[in-house]
């Protein structure tokens, strides 16, 4: 039996304690240990990355939620990952990270993708919702977005076969594609979502994305009473910008749930307000959603006006997981509450707020 169904009671009753809202996730992995209080590894990041976390920390104090930060240093300009980042998130289980910055081209590893590999932290979760006071084109959007986070293109398995030839190898197994899909059908049943779209380009890629979707139509058997289909993924992103509310969970393999959640994220709000994480069996890392574009924007980093409402959400994402849920909902109400009465905005949701100016009015409507 797969540990997705063991932890499935547990998911059950923390589900019954806040399933009235549309933000609500959960993971499935091990509980931290039990504690009055739990120790998270902080990773600030790289630019606006310690601007963004540091909000976190602010919101968390004045609240006074029970969590510790163990700051460890990371950047996105060193080769592999520092040993005490490691050994950090694996004597805590949970970690809270800005943005890494990662170079383009250059044969330079990505720490990100270092992280998710050293940790098997096989599933990236992104929740696409609408936000009250923020304005779209689209009204009841509300997609979660699974993505497969340790294979495909990002396998890094490429090669100069002779000079101005490239093989980039791309990898798609039976297990982790079937792990992938037995986390989203979980995941759906655990928050009464009513169907799961696979996203696919098996009709190019007919044995690489043909053995993913062999995996999940696998799965989907298991779960009749979620709706399942499948969509080749260009389809897909031209149905996300047209009629995004017919998807609700949508499954992917690597490359394509960068591409979804990115193009869902604009649709709902821009990347700067959606939460998300990567989990495993042992560790979870809580991290906005989206690509973080602007983690190297000097701009922004000279303004100071970083919108910190995407990590704020995935930090709630983080107290739900260590069974904090009081603690999640005062804080999801009060960064909706800001966002809500539309006079503290940063420049990329239509205003000129700060930073601590939103944080500031974050802290004043905790309860």
């Amino acid at each position: 039996m797969s540990l997705l169904r063991l932890t499935s009671k547990v998911g059950r009753q923390v589900l019954n304690a806040f399933e009235h809202s549309q933000s609500r996730s959960v993971t499935y992995m091990p509980r931290p240990g039990e504690g009055a209080t739990k120790t998270v590894t902080l990773i600030p990041g790289d630019g606006v990355g310690p601007l963004v976390t540091g909000a976190v920390e602010q919101v968390f104090d004045a609240m006074h939620a029970p969590v510790e930060f163990e700051r460890v240093e990371a950047s996105g300009s060193m080769k592999t990952l520092p040993k005490e980042v490691l050994d950090s998130i694996k004597k805590n289980k949970v970690a809270l990270k800005g943005g890494l910055k990662t170079s383009t081209g250059g044969g330079t590893s990505s720490l990100n993708v270092q992280l998710r590999k050293e940790l098997d932290l096989y599933a990236n979760l992104v929740n696409c919702f609408n936000i009250p006071g923020i304005h779209t084109r689209h009204d009841n959007v509300n997609i979660a977005i699974i993505r497969e986070n340790t294979e495909g293109e990002y396998s890094g398995l490429e090669h100069e076969v002779i000079p101005g030839v490239v093989e980039s190898l791309k990898v798609i197994t039976k297990v982790n594609s079937t792990r992938i899909a037995e986390y989203a059908f979980e995941y759906a049943f655990l928050n009464n979502r009513k169907t799961v779209t696979a996203v696919h380009k098996a009709n190019i890629m007919k044995l690489a994305d043909g053995l993913f979707l062999d995996s999940c139509r696998a799965v989907a058997k298991q779960y009749p009473g979620i709706k399942y289909n499948e969509i080749i993924v260009d389809n897909c992103c031209m149905q996300l910008v047209s009629r995004p509310e017919q998807f609700d969970v949508m499954v992917t393999p690597n490359l394509y749930g960068t591409l979804v959640a990115n193009t869902a994220a604009g649709i709902a709000g821009g990347t700067g307000v959606m939460p998300g994480g990567n989990v495993g069996r042992d560790y979870a890392i809580f991290e906005q959603g989206a690509s973080a574009g602007n983690v190297g924007n000097e701009k922004i980093l000279a303004q100071k006006s970083a919108n910190p409402v995407a990590l704020l959400l995935s930090s709630a994402m983080m107290l739900r997981h260590l069974q904090f849920p009081s603690f999640a909902d005062n804080l999801e109400q009060a960064v909706f509450g800001v966002l809500q009465e539309e006079k503290i905005l940063t420049k990329d949701l239509g205003g000129s707020s700060t930073t601590q100016e939103f944080v500031d009015g974050v802290i004043a409507r905790l309860e």
